[in-house]
């Protein structure tokens, strides 16, 4: 089950690839291992209960789901104002012409970025969460610990997550020239924005 999740494209999938197809290395793996450290957190809330309460609850779930939807919509809106602000600037500076442009990529291209990115982005969606509290006690056999069993079946979806996200970083490396084009560069971060600002706003209005 956590296998064609993990397989099925999503807001995760589309993050890893932009990031590391813009030849943000060390991001990407950020964005991994802030993702991977998100679903950690939910396993670990779930098998002891408390995720529980965030279904239960009614404010506190739609607390989470309003955070989740505006941050969101915020980086999505975000990715597609720098790239029609890219494209006003012209593809001469885009093409490397322009330094400070490249020293400030380059600073972008950190672990800690991406991590707090890929944890943030997982932590403030309450649909993970409730997924977790779904699936996951279903799969704990009675008369189990609960949180010892619950870390290895969240480790399972880690293990899968992880291996899932390497494909997908070594498919952009292979892409990686044609996607740092300046052209192309902006579309993906269109393609990208636009696809992280639907999920917010499915995410505000979905039930």
């Amino acid at each position: 089950m956590v296998g064609l999740l993990t397989l099925t494209p999503g807001l995760d999938t589309a993050l890893i690839l932009r990031t590391a197809g813009l030849g943000h290395r060390r991001r990407a793996w950020g964005v991994v291992l802030g993702i991977q450290c998100g679903t950690l957190i939910w396993g670990v809330l779930t098998s002891l209960g408390v995720t529980a309460l965030l279904t239960a609850s009614h404010l506190a779930y739609e607390i989470l789901r309003w955070a989740g939807a505006a941050y969101l919509v915020w980086m999505g809106g975000r990715l597609l104002w720098a790239s029609w602000r890219s494209a006003a600037d012209g593809d001469a500076k885009a093409d490397g012409v322009d330094v400070g442009r490249g020293l400030r990529a380059a600073a972008d291209d950190t672990v800690f970025g991406g991590w707090r990115q890929g944890s943030a982005t997982n932590l403030l969606n309450p649909k993970m969460g409730a997924f977790y509290v779904a699936v996951l006690p279903q799969f704990i056999p009675a008369g189990a610990p609960h949180l010892p069993t619950g870390l290895l079946l969240t480790g399972v979806h880690i293990l899968l997550a992880v291996l899932w996200s390497c494909a997908l970083i070594a498919f952009a490396r292979v892409l990686r020239g044609r996607l740092q084009r300046p052209s192309v560069r902006r579309c993906l971060d269109r393609v990208t924005g636009a696809a992280i600002a639907v999920f917010g706003l499915r995410l505000a209005l979905g039930d």
